[in-house]
């Protein structure tokens, strides 16, 4: 049922993966060239040399005394040129429902799904399911919840019901449709898959209920034979 590549190949990451990674290199940098220039550089001087005056050179003139003779000694200081910074080009991605481009959304940053905010359908498409609904409503296994690839994406929620007990795992339903059309092929063997799911439950169920009853009618008769033939 799992669906992996040839063993030891790592498999390719999704447009919305290489998005991600870009988007976080580009914020890296940002952050790189804000920290370059905020750091301290030596002032440079207005012009390209400055001009530092040695001490004085005492030369013997062989008659009985001597002169100082001033050297300048021209010490050049390198200007420190500020090279202007990377034009950094974002990569946005692109809204499947409205079209228009955005950097991120809540769709994007917790399931990898490219759908902005503004077009974000919490109660209809973009709903979350739990875990529950989507191995029973889709029947999905662990494994293809947890090791198929690529891992299904899920955010963690109190149970309402309970605080004590565990968080509940919540899925995106559109990707839990998708998954569960990878694992079964196509809608209509979904559809098949489920009624025979069914059928098989109203066997039990009416099974359980021939046993309920054959037990109260075997129940009834030896009540019966006890009291014939005991009183």
């Amino acid at each position: 049922m799992e669906g992996t590549g040839p063993a030891g190949e790592t498999p390719p990451l999704s447009a919305a993966m290489r998005a991600k990674i870009e988007r976080n290199r580009q914020r890296a940098l940002m952050l790189r060239q804000a920290r370059l220039a905020a750091r301290p550089y030596p002032a440079a001087p207005s012009e390209g040399s400055a001009k530092v005056k040695a001490p004085p050179k005492i030369i013997d003139t062989g008659g009985g005394f001597f002169l100082e003779e001033e050297e300048e000694e021209e010490h050049k200081v390198e200007k420190i040129v500020h090279q202007p910074g990377p034009v950094l080009e974002f990569d946005y991605l692109i809204c499947e429902e409205c079209g228009k481009h955005f950097m991120d959304s809540y769709l994007m940053q917790h399931f990898d799904w490219a759908t902005c905010d503004n077009c974000r359908d919490v109660e209809g498409k973009h709903k979350l399911i739990t875990r529950t609904e989507a191995k029973q409503e889709y029947l999905l296994k662990d494994c293809d919840l947890d090791k198929r690839e690529p891992v299904l994406k899920f955010i963690l929620k109190k149970n309402p019901h309970n605080s004590q007990w565990g968080d509940m795992k919540l899925y995106l339903k559109l990707q839990v449709i998708k998954r569960s059309l990878e694992v079964w092929g196509s809608e209509e063997t979904l559809q098949e898959a489920r009624e025979t799911r069914q059928d098989n439950r109203e066997k039990m169920k009416q099974k359980k209920f021939d046993k309920k009853v054959k037990g109260k009618w075997l129940e009834f008769q030896l009540s019966f034979f006890f009291k014939v033939y005991f009183l």
